[in-house]
């Protein structure tokens, strides 16, 4: 049976900590004079408040969490942040509804990318900040930052990290402890949004809010932005090739950049079986369908064709979501493809979504061997993949991910279009949210907006970014029978 009292605990303790995020913003808001200081120090106190007050109503019941309450924490921990970080945007935007303002929330910490506020060229810099800040802190999950921080608090770790790490990454430590593994991974994130930040700065000429939004959003692949018109309202091509370097970046694994910098050996990234198929698979498509719209007469040349699509490919494939060019426009292939991309591409252990590379390299294998019996029955044939043979029960446990993860893109669709959305509208919204990429197709698409739809469309939509985030069995597992009997 999961205890409620113990998760809540923990849950008050996870508020607390969250309540210091909002110290940015406030600075930011004091150095820009932009007048929204009392609204976030209001929002800090009732985040502070509200942790303390349920952790110390709690604390009596207060034990060593079990594997089953990390899955109930999981899942509710990120309602809750959502909840405690749309209170500025309700104090600063009198207009804007509570559906809205957790839909924003949500989308900045599952780092979708999705929006439904406009203006965001005059929007007060500390708003802008937070959301990217949002978009930062949920790159690599916010529960992996307080895997670091709660053994200090005498809370155990491993039940989270398995819950909220993707992949391989559930099986294999890169430190000895598990906090130490969180700490390291959050060093190297660190490194690289600073790196990322500074090149923005001196290298593309962005103003300093502009490069520290940027480096969030690309990081986490968040693909949230500080301008309407989004990476487009830069039209620098220097600051697109930042990007797409440190997206590609993001997207591998980030046990592989740990590696590489402990050990100084940028070979390891050639010998990461999933690391060469992002890039191999990325560098194909930016190429064909440069080509493809080149021929077709969207762009006059070829170079400009493979700008505007190196940069919006990568970012859609890799589930960012930045977007310099309306991709609606081109012909429906492009598009489509790189919706399909945001499913597959991304490593596990990064930031990005999707069912990662490594699934889809294993369900690509599994498909060869059933092929192969099909002409050798008695054929023994593992499933390997970068030469180790992959164990059978894991072949399944990704198959049935797999049909839960597709069934839900299904199911989800013929949701939006029984409230009223056109099917590539629908579909567009399902595939932007669950692979966290955020822009879809439609009245969703990169020309769209999420303002747009309904209250009841928003929060399936808000429903459908979590599910992605937390890869569909972890949030599905809450809601079957058998979790919650003794």
């Amino acid at each position: 049976m999961v205890g409620l009292l113990p998760v809540a605990n923990v849950l008050g303790r996870l508020l607390s900590i969250f309540s210091s995020a909002y110290l940015m913003p406030i600075a930011a808001s004091i150095l820009y004079r932009d007048g929204t200081t009392a609204e976030f120090v209001a929002a800090m106190a009732i985040s502070l408040l509200g942790g303390l007050t349920l952790y110390f109503t709690t604390r009596a019941d207060y034990r060593e969490l079990k594997p089953r309450d990390g899955f109930l924490l999981v899942s509710t921990v990120w309602v809750l942040m959502a909840g405690i970080a749309s209170i500025p945007l309700l104090l600063v935007y009198d207009t804007m509804s509570v559906t809205d303002a957790f839909f924003e929330a949500m989308s900045a910490l599952t780092t979708t990318g999705s929006t439904v506020m406009t203006d965001l060229d005059n929007a007060p810099p500390a708003i802008n900040l937070w959301r990217h800040e949002l978009n930062w802190l949920g790159g690599m999950g916010i529960i992996v930052l307080a895997v670091a921080v709660l053994p200090m608090l005498g809370v155990g770790g491993m039940q989270l990290y398995k819950a909220e790490m993707p992949g391989p990454m559930k099986d294999s430590k890169l430190t000895a402890r598990i906090a130490d593994t969180a700490k390291a991974l959050w060093l190297v994130y660190l490194g690289m949004t600073v790196a990322c930040m500074l090149l923005l700065r001196h290298a593309a000429g962005l103003s300093w809010l502009d490069s520290v939004c940027h480096a969030f959003s690309a990081m986490s692949l968040g693909g949230l932005s500080t301008r309407d018109a989004g990476i487009g309202a830069f039209d620098n091509p220097t600051v697109e090739l930042i990007l797409i370097g440190f997206m590609l970046l993001s997207a591998m694994n980030y046990a592989t950049h740990f590696a590489v910098v402990q050990r100084r050996d940028l070979r390891l990234y050639w010998r990461d079986v999933e690391a060469r198929g992002v890039l191999g698979l990325v560098g194909v498509s930016c190429f064909s369908i440069a080509g493809y719209l080149w021929l077709e007469g969207t762009y006059e040349d070829y170079p400009t064709a493979l700008r505007h699509v190196s940069f919006n490919l990568v970012s859609v494939a890799l589930s960012c979501g930045f977007v310099s060019q309306d991709y609606e426009q081109w012909p429906i292939f492009a598009p489509l493809w790189m919706l399909f991309l945001a499913n597959i591409t991304c490593s596990s252990g990064s930031t990005g979504g999707g069912i990662k590379m490594i699934r889809t390299l294993i369900l690509a294998k599994q498909a060869n061997r059933e092929l192969a019996r099909l002409i050798h029955p008695a054929i023994v044939n593992p499933v390997k993949v970068g030469g180790g043979a992959i164990p059978n029960n894991v072949v399944i446990a990704v198959l049935g991910f797999i049909f839960l993860y597709f069934m839900s893109v299904v199911l989800l669709t013929f949701v939006l279009i029984l409230s009223g959305l056109d099917f590539m509208t629908a579909l567009g919204a399902v595939l932007g949210n669950i692979t966290n990429a955020g822009p879809g197709l439609g009245k969703v698409g990169p020309g769209g907006s999420y303002a747009e739809l309904t209250d009841f469309q928003t929060w399936v939509c808000s429903f459908t970014m979590l599910l992605g985030r937390l890869e569909v069995l972890s949030l599905a597992v809450v809601f079957t029978p058998q979790f919650w009997r003794k």
